[in-house]
């Protein structure tokens, strides 16, 4: 492992410090690509226009032929982190054009394995101008994604483009579905806020930490001929402290559809195909 290559875009980013931490703690050799420089130099950053394909491939290349050690796989989380903080179609053509560009970098220097960063949103309830109801129980991979807004729209665009390359190249591409990522110090603002349940029903009350998303990375990376697989990824909890049945009772009472006894706390984003395939368990919760 000592030595191997991984780039990382968006290192610099919320989530993508925590990659890059957890990645060089494992003895990888880790290259930030993004936009801006990171609060914490973990590893070599380049500035790069994730829009402009020349400045992806010259990167990727630099990179990928230094000293003769190639890259084992790209963690592409570089993007417009959520919808209406730019005008809908800027969000939309950055999402999609950035992550296309890694891919056919990607494609085109040999690099075989990417992760990228996908969304609950792409489900449609989160940034929906009128929430509805999920069709079942916990929601799983199987579920319609009906989204309308562009940053939802985005995330369902690039699961469609990683099928593509997958069919092109032999690619392999894991897709997460990323749930609302936390970090350590979130967690008190978080318990702040447990009188106000009705905050967190667009997100289902789910949560991820940072934390657990970089080891979902990691694996991802690790772990061989999986194809192209789009995993939510949440915690096994939700990010309330009011038990899952109570929360479905109140809030969510025309879902018919309920596949799990959900006991205790359980969470409403299933995450049973990431630990099946990736082999992944949660360490971190909001409760430590």
């Amino acid at each position: 492992m000592a030595n191997e290559r991984i780039i990382v875009t968006g290192g610099s980013g919320k989530a993508g410090k925590w990659v890059i931490k957890d990645l060089v703690e494992h003895g990888y050799d880790v290259l930030n690509l993004d936009w801006k420089r990171p609060e914490e130099e973990l590893c070599q950053t380049i500035i790069v226009d994730l829009n402009n394909l020349g400045e992806v491939q010259n990167a990727l290349a630099q990179y990928n032929t230094r000293e003769h050690i190639p890259v084992k796989g790209i963690v592409h989380f570089a993007a417009i982190p959520q919808a209406f903080i730019y005008p809908n179609d800027v969000t939309f053509r950055n999402n999609v054009m950035n992550t296309y560009n890694i891919l056919e970098a990607a494609a085109n220097l040999g690099i075989d394995k990417v992760v990228l960063a996908s969304s609950e949103s792409s489900y449609g309830m989160v940034f929906a101008s009128e929430f509805f109801d999920p069709m079942y129980l916990p929601v799983d991979e199987e579920h319609p994604q009906t989204p309308e807004d562009s940053y939802g729209l985005s995330k369902v665009v690039n699961e469609v483009t990683a099928q593509a390359f997958n069919r092109r190249t032999g690619m392999q591409v894991i897709s997460l579905r990323l749930g609302n990522i936390l970090e350590p110090s979130d967690y008190i603002w978080l318990r702040e806020r447990f009188d106000k349940p009705e905050e967190r029903l667009l997100i289902l009350w789910s949560y991820i930490d940072a934390r657990d998303v970089a080891t979902a990375c990691r694996l991802s990376i690790e772990k061989d001929d999986l194809g192209v697989q789009e995993l939510i990824i949440a915690a096994d909890d939700t990010s309330s402290d009011i038990p899952s049945k109570q929360l479905i009772e109140r809030f969510l009472p025309d879902v018919k559809d309920i596949r799990s006894a959900f006991k205790d706390r359980e969470s409403l984003l299933s995450n049973k195909k990431l630990k099946q395939i990736l082999g992944w368990e949660q360490k971190y919760s909001w409760k430590e």
